[in-house]
């Protein structure tokens, strides 16, 4: 019964993450206006428009379902689907007119996420995922990599918007990390870095406080495509928890030793 009506359902749900992606390219580098959330959590013109359009798409299609946004207060109707969405992540990158930034779009049957679509509209790549189905970019199969030596993969991470006022900021993380990996690297978009651990061009994950929209589809993906997702205490990874590693499987246990409370930085 899923299995058919997930195919209704992905159509759909690609051609709005390409026509939302469209908008985002068209805009990028024109002026925004830009306002503040906190000291460097903003928000621009584009993202209202990107969330509107997309959120009316949705809506056009599958008028009752629920839906999760960041900008708005979530549309509740009682469905069991509820679309989670990032109509423009990567928003600080954006503003700067940096290319580096997606569309996220989740779909969750009965609390679990069954679809994942994240889709670049910059280097025209679409990731694609459904439960039991593996995982996609542009229609090719993907592949997590198969790196099994910590000193020798490529990690990615971000940091939370608060970073400058809390002290759980991530920067000791990050420090561990670099002194233990070949290379990490920040991106500015969770989404895209959970569909390049996917696609094997990261081999690890890490982040803290981010939200069901930033993680939803990449989560999928990541699954589909053979890594693993948790959270820091190894336990499998559930929408809204406040710590978040995906891997290639492999190198997860190496991942969580330098996460581990204590963990020293030499």
């Amino acid at each position: 019964m899923l299995e058919g009506s997930l195919k209704k359902m992905r159509l759909p749900a690609v051609a709005s993450a390409r026509e939302t992606g469209a908008l985002l390219r068209r805009r990028l580098g024109r002026a925004q206006r830009v306002t503040f959330k906190g000291a460097v959590d903003l928000v621009t013109e584009s993202d209202h428009l990107a969330e509107a359009l997309l959120v009316r798409r949705i809506r056009r299609v599958f008028p009752d379902h629920a839906i999760l946004t960041e900008e708005r207060p979530e549309l509740a109707t009682g469905s069991s689907y509820r679309w989670i969405l990032d109509p423009l992540d990567g928003t600080t990158n954006y503003a700067h007119g940096y290319p580096c930034f997606a569309v996220s779009i989740a779909l969750e049957a009965r609390g679990r996420v069954v679809l994942g679509v994240v889709y670049d509209p910059m280097r025209e790549e679409l990731f694609l995922a459904e439960e039991g189905k593996g995982a996609t970019c542009n229609g090719r199969r993907i592949r997590v990599s198969g790196e099994r030596n910590l000193s020798r993969s490529l990690l990615v991470t971000g940091f939370a918007y608060d970073v400058r006022e809390s002290p759980d900021n991530n920067l000791d993380h990050f420090a561990r990390f670099t002194l233990k990996a070949q290379g990490v690297r920040r991106t500015g978009s969770a989404a895209l870095d959970l569909c390049y651990v996917a696609a094997g061009r990261f081999d690890g994950f890490w982040e803290l406080k981010l939200q069901p929209w930033d993680t939803a589809a990449g989560m999928l993906i990541v699954r589909m495509a053979g890594g693993r997702v948790t959270d820091f205490a190894g336990r499998p990874f559930r929408q809204g928890e406040p710590t978040i590693i995906a891997s290639n499987g492999r190198l997860h246990r190496a991942m969580l030793g330098i996460l581990a409370p204590g963990a020293k930085t030499a």
